[in-house]
């Protein structure tokens, strides 16, 4: 389990409101936040990370660095990963837990169906309820490819929407995909199914993009369907050119060719390549607030740097955040 971080300065430092730019008290430690990201996202755009339960100390130091590093930001939230297997399972609890009792931030909990019975997965939902977790991202999810584990009993993340509903008063978010979901037979039948699941849940996260565009026509397209709860928009800035494209064909995504071109064209320079990528994920992320999107919510990989580098960018803070 990750050791106890500091985040004192946290209260000493002051903050940009993104609503209309004026500067904000921030939260003190320990005091409890509006908690129910549907609430929060009533206030205007959310400013969100994403962070996965560390596996060794050494991650540990670096996921203890970059919370103290992001708290000061004071993110509307923050979401934790989650992986079917026990060990990372009880991480991902550990994680979720640990933020909600030692920082100022709204933690959410990942949640897959993948590999779990459903009493599995009523033992997980409730623990986070008499924990005091009130988000929730609830996901299908893929059975871990090293681990042998049966089928679970639940098999579409509507499903386990259903299920975290009948357990507790949760705020419940789903994945969409700008690009349709590498599975999907046809982006017309993804945007019909992430209009069921979001018709039954509170709102979506996407999983990263680096085409406006895309984000824009999935969420007209849920419109057509009747369908207009928030979509926030996922970021991950492209700071390394070999790590973006793992991370793509990961979630089954072509790496746009115009984007590695930029990113090629200025050599092998790592910061060069770094400098490019966060420049290119700053004007992704004003298209999209000013094409009306409620949020953004940064894939941070537990380091801090771009992240708040983009957000100095964006006129969101008013200084360092230490």
């Amino acid at each position: 389990m990750m050791a106890q971080f500091r985040s004192d300065h946290a209260q000493s430092v002051a903050y940009a409101d993104p609503l209309n730019g004026c500067p904000s008290r921030p939260r003190a430690r320990g005091e409890r936040p509006v908690a129910k990201i549907h609430e929060i996202l009533r206030e205007g755009p959310s400013f969100s990370f994403e962070f996965g339960p560390p596996r060794t100390e050494e991650m540990e130091r670096v996921l203890e660095r970059t919370l103290a590093e992001l708290e000061p930001l004071a993110p509307s939230y923050v979401s934790v990963t989650y992986g079917a297997g026990g060990t990372t399972r009880e991480r991902t609890h550990g994680l979720v837990m640990q933020i909600l009792r030692e920082t100022g931030m709204t933690p959410m909990a990942h949640l897959t169906c993948a590999c779990h019975t459903r009493a599995e997965l009523v033992e997980i939902v409730t623990r986070y309820r008499d924990g005091g977790i009130e988000n929730i991202l609830a996901l299908g999810g893929d059975p871990p490819r090293d681990l042998d584990l049966p089928p679970g009993e639940l098999t579409y993340a509507v499903e386990l929407v259903r299920l975290v509903r009948e357990l507790g008063d949760f705020s419940i978010g789903v994945a969409a995909h700008p690009e349709p979901h590498p599975r999907s037979p046809s982006r017309a039948q993804d945007r019909l199914r992430t209009a069921e699941k979001l018709r039954e849940a509170d709102f979506a996260i996407t999983q990263f993009f680096f085409d406006a565009d895309d984000y824009f026509e999935l969420v007209e397209t849920l419109q057509t369907h009747g369908v207009h709860k928030p979509v926030i928009a996922g970021i991950m800035p492209a700071t390394s050119l070999a790590s973006i494209k793992r991370m793509s064909e990961l979630q089954g995504s072509e790496f746009p060719l115009w984007l590695e071109q930029k990113l090629r064209a200025v050599g092998d320079d790592p910061a060069a390549v770094r400098a490019v990528g966060v420049a290119e994920a700053t004007k992704l992320c004003r298209s999209l607030l000013d094409g009306g999107a409620p949020g953004l919510h940064f894939y941070t990989m537990n380091r801090s740097t771009a992240t708040r580098e983009i957000y100095e960018s964006l006129g969101l803070v008013g200084g360092s955040a230490g």
